[in-house]
């Protein structure tokens, strides 16, 4: 049984939550997240913990966000796009039992703020930003970090947020360019 409780966007997530892990999830009832639920979630974070685990999308990180913003200290659960996907449908409930339980088991929690270690030059010489393959580039690090896909600046954001080291940061881009060098790249954005 996980001990937080789980933040979702509906009730299809909270079944495949359900069909993964032991848990109990608080539902959003998507991105218009009344009073009620923001409370429900503070509550839940000051007594068992939280852990938001939104849909890899534009509203799901909109969500995410809210809720961080309302509520801080929340730990994060992500999951990749292609796991994620079933047809045209992007959401935690297309996601096998054991992407589930794999995101559930590497959270991130977010720091204090002025505790990272990566820069906005960083990301600039690792060719995450103003690059032909920016957005590969940053889909290939924010899967092997385990904090999903997002644009330049959140990705600054989450590596700071998370406080990634630049040891974690240097791992992950000898992992993204292995898979530039093998295609491994190419193949999934077809």
């Amino acid at each position: 049984m996980i001990r937080e409780v789980i933040v979702v966007e509906g009730k299809d997530d909270t079944t495949a939550i359900h069909r993964a892990v032991q848990a109990e999830t608080i539902e959003t009832g998507g991105s218009a997240i009344s009073r009620d639920v923001i409370e429900r979630i503070r509550l839940a974070q000051a007594r068992r913990g939280v852990i938001i685990f939104t849909d890899p999308d534009f509203a799901g990180e909109r969500i995410r966000k809210m809720i961080s913003q309302k509520v801080p200290g929340c730990k994060h659960a992500f999951i990749d796009v292609a796991a994620a996907t079933y047809k045209d449908d992007i959401g935690v409930e297309n996601a096998s039992d054991e992407d589930i339980r794999h995101a559930l088991q590497q959270v991130w929690t977010e720091s204090p703020p002025d505790k990272g270690e990566i820069e906005w030059d960083d990301l600039l010489a690792a060719g995450l930003i103003v690059h032909p393959q920016a957005a590969t580039r940053r889909r290939l690090l924010g899967k092997e970090l385990r904090i999903g896909y997002c644009n330049g600046k959140q990705l600054f954001k989450r590596c700071n947020m998370f406080a990634i080291s630049k040891d974690e940061f240097q791992k992950a881009l000898v992992a993204m360019e292995q898979a530039f060098a093998s295609g491994q790249a190419v193949e999934e954005d077809q």
